[in-house]
């Protein structure tokens, strides 16, 4: 993998990119790092999948939520601390079965799942325009956020994923969230080290974790993060979520692809 400086700059590009992309569409990440490390770095699924899980423990994306604060963009901590729960143990029970199955399948079952919520959320158009300024909206319900957290936390463990890329869609098709409402309860999310026990459970199976890369990507994707929020308060919501949609296929396409 190349030695420690190779390990820290190549992480910093790939946690630049990823913060970038998670700022913009208010994902954990993930979904980006993930094929990126397996792609650009030759790590294999679960190496990928349990490095970007531990990247993702530090409040990277604390500089996110405070831009899209100042925006005037809410956060429903209830809301939030529901998700929580229900996120914890979803991703433990996840990351125990992700690592007891073959690399190969795995991989194929990442890039099916991407490609399964690219082709929902393109189809999902009329959820994905919801009013940014609608002042009536339904009262949320506290359980359906809890089954949304559980979700994430499966797909997180699953998939390395920090969760965001399920929970978004699920509040905006459950909830009636704005799009960009329901990025900013998503990266609130990040902020604690949720994904703890993955992160345990993934270093255990694999003899520990590439330290020196983490620390790159940490830094690199805060400083994306940062900078993907201030482009996405400047974009219009329906272009937000066809980007987000083709950010997903594509990373189908490449993960498919990999050899």
């Amino acid at each position: 993998m190349g030695g420690p400086v190779f390990q820290i700059l190549a992480g910093a590009g790939s946690g630049l990119v990823g913060g970038l992309l998670s700022g913009m569409f208010g994902i954990g990440g993930g979904i980006v790092l993930v094929p990126l490390l397996a792609l650009a770095l030759r790590l294999d699924q679960h190496q990928a999948q349990g490095v970007t899980l531990a990247a993702m423990l530090l409040p990277n994306s604390l500089p996110a939520v405070l831009h899209y604060r100042k925006h005037g963009v809410p956060i429903q901590w209830r809301l939030v601390a529901w998700m929580m729960l229900g996120f914890l143990p979803g991703i433990l029970g996840a990351s125990w079965l992700a690592n007891r199955i073959p690399d190969t399948p795995l991989r194929l079952g990442f890039a099916a799942f991407l490609l399964l919520l690219a082709l929902q959320t393109l189809r999902a158009k009329p959820s994905l325009q919801v009013l940014e300024n609608a002042q009536a909206r339904p009262g949320v319900d506290l359980r359906v956020g809890f089954l949304i957290g559980v979700t994430g936390g499966v797909a997180a463990g699953l998939l390395g994923i920090g969760g965001g890329v399920v929970m978004i869609p699920l509040m905006i098709w459950w909830l009636r969230l704005p799009q960009r409402e329901a990025q900013l309860q998503s990266l609130a999310m990040l902020l604690p080290p949720l994904g703890l026990p993955g992160v345990l459970v993934y270093a255990t199976a694999q003899g520990g974790l590439p330290w020196l890369l983490l620390a790159g990507v940490a830094v690199g994707f805060a400083l994306g993060a940062y900078l993907g929020a201030r482009i996405s308060t400047a974009m219009n919501t329906v272009r937000l979520g066809r980007g987000f949609a083709i950010l997903l296929g594509l990373m189908a396409v490449l993960m498919a692809w990999r050899r």
